[in-house]
């Protein structure tokens, strides 16, 4: 049986955040963008896990900046979103559209 993966509320929420934030999108920035746009606090740790996860099933890209003395010697991980997280992205908002409009229509109302 070919099941269709769908997109978890936090897979979504990160893939967005990446996309809004183009070539700038790190640790540290999306976790701010995170917090400013969908008022949620999220460890390092979940993010990680959660863009690992994504990059494992095609739907981003990573790559490391040099290191800095500044970060202490470390590189900065740097997240793109692939073509595959666009259509998922894409398919996860047209999931979303349909659901709410089957509730409005049943609920005879506009939220």
């Amino acid at each position: 049986m070919n099941k269709k993966q769908y997109l978890g509320e936090f897979e979504h929420i990160v893939l967005l955040a990446i996309l809004a934030l183009k070539d700038d999108a790190y640790g540290v920035t999306i976790r701010r963008h995170i917090k400013s746009c969908a008022e949620r606090d999220v460890s390092i740790g979940a993010l990680y896990s959660t863009t690992d996860r994504l990059e494992n099933k095609g739907l981003l890209t990573s790559s490391k900046s040099g290191a800095s003395a500044a970060r202490g010697g470390k590189a900065k991980r740097y997240f793109q979103i692939t073509t595959a997280g666009i259509n998922e992205l894409r398919a996860t908002k047209n999931q979303i559209e349909r659901l709410w409009a089957s509730a409005a229509f049943i609920q005879g109302a506009s939220i």
